[in-house]
C-alpha cells in the first residue's frame, strides 16, 4: 500500500477562509482548513490515509507519489516557428546547444 506520508503536501494561508489550508498534489480535490498550520497538515494527512485505505478496500489503486515517479528528463514542447528561430540564434550566439539554452532558461525562470 502507498504510504500517505510520501505524498506532496503544501500548507498556505487562506485569506478568504482566515485559516491555513493544506493541500496534496496527488489528490487535488482534497484539502483541510485549520487555524493552526500543523493541524491543517495533520488533518489532511489523516484524510489522505482514509482515502488510500478506502481505495485499497475498493480494489482501486492510489496515485503514485510524485517523489517516487521516474522521469526521463525529456519532453516535447511545440513553439511558434519564429520563437524556435530566435532561440536557435541565441543558442548559436552563446555557443551552446538549443537544449542547453532552454534548460538554463527553465532552471532560472
Amino acid at each position: 500500500m502507498t504510504d500517505p506520508k510520501r505524498y506532496t503536501y503544501r500548507v498556505s494561508w487562506s485569506s478568504g477562509d482566515d485559516e491555513f489550508v493544506a493541500t496534496v498534489v496527488e489528490f487535488p480535490s482534497l484539502s483541510w482548513l485549520h487555524a493552526e498550520q500543523g493541524k491543517a497538515l495533520s488533518g489532511l494527512t489523516e484524510l489522505v490515509e482514509q482515502v488510500v485505505t478506502d481505495l485499497k478496500t475498493a480494489g482501486e489503486s492510489a496515485p503514485e507519489p510524485i517523489a517516487d515517479r521516474r522521469y526521463s528528463g525529456k519532453f516535447n514542447v511545440r513553439v511558434p516557428e519564429s520563437l524556435h528561430r530566435e532561440l536557435a540564434l541565441t543558442a548559436a550566439e552563446e555557443g551552446i546547444s538549443l537544449n542547453r539554452l532552454i534548460s538554463n532558461r527553465l532552471a532560472h525562470s
